[in-house]
């Protein structure tokens, strides 16, 4: 898998877009405007719910 991801667009808890990668770690970014420090971390994906049909079918 890439290490190559998109920086964040916007900050989570304000809604700026005045963020800076930060010096405290990989993937820390700054928010310039609320002042907060916060990082995005991808954990993976989730499966299919089981109540969910994977198809839908023709009704006979």
């Amino acid at each position: 898998m890439s290490e190559n991801r998109a920086p964040a667009q916007y900050c989570p808890y304000c809604g700026e877009t005045n963020l800076w990668p930060d010096e405290s770690g990989h993937g820390a970014w700054s928010c310039r405007d609320c002042l907060r420090v916060f990082s995005v971390k991808f954990i993976g994906l989730t499966g299919r719910s089981s109540g969910a049909p994977a198809t839908q079918g023709s009704g006979s």
